[in-house]
């Protein structure tokens, strides 16, 4: 990772740190919810740095620990009363904006893919069209909540969103050089094994998803 420009780092802990913000505003407890994503993305950046997760011959791999917590967490969301009370509280129109940070998200996976550190069938000139929503986002909130847009519009737009994420993120995992790699064997995505890239299936993918699904919900309620 050593012969990657040195603004890319920082150019990608301020998207992170963008992608707290947005979701900490959209949430009826923003402090709190702020200080403990920064907590969380600063304990898995420590650990990236120690090279824990570039043993990637384990079973199961050691992405895991990382991820697990996190996929229980969206489970418990929306299967307990509470979790689903917080997800209803959740403040649709900053959810909606929360989702221009993957126009940046686009760009650093470009520059990966450029300086062969990710395959190319993760950017947009693959197989990634995730920046679709990053180049929506703002447009789209400013239709539905500024000129009363229709509401069918921004559940589909959401629905969208998912699919895409869905499909970069089987794509991402399936690349990493584990054992059931499936994609990428000539150049296989290893930035996400680094810190601080391992904070984008760590913190901003579990944002983005758990945005996206929370304004479903409350769009389907409505």
């Amino acid at each position: 990772m050593e012969n990657l420009p040195a603004y890319l780092g920082p150019l990608f802990i301020v998207t992170t740190v963008l992608s707290i913000i947005l979701f900490a505003q959209a949430t009826p407890s923003r402090n709190i919810t702020m200080v403990f994503l920064l907590l969380w993305s600063g304990l898995w950046f420590v650990v990236a740095e120690t090279g824990f997760f570039l043993e990637t011959n384990s079973m199961p791999p050691r992405v895991i620990f990382m991820m697990g917590p996190v996929v229980l967490a969206m489970v418990l969301f929306f299967v307990t009363k509470r979790g689903r009370d917080f997800i209803d509280r959740l403040d649709l129109q900053r959810l909606t904006i929360l989702h221009v940070v993957r126009l940046p998200v686009e760009i650093v996976l470009m520059l990966l893919a450029i300086h062969n550190t990710i395959p190319d069938l993760l950017t947009y000139e693959g197989r990634n069209f995730d920046i679709i929503m990053g180049i929506t986002a703002l447009p789209i909130a400013w239709w539905i909540f500024k000129r009363n847009g229709s509401r069918k519009i921004l559940l589909a737009w959401n629905i969208l969103g998912v699919i895409l994420l869905f499909n970069v993120v089987i794509h991402g995992v399936l690349s990493i050089p584990f054992p059931f790699q499936q994609f990428a064997f000539d150049q296989p995505n290893q930035a996400m094994l680094f810190a601080p890239y391992n904070l984008l299936p760590g913190v901003i993918v579990p944002i983005v998803m758990l945005s996206q699904l929370a304004a479903i919900r409350q769009l389907i309620k409505r």
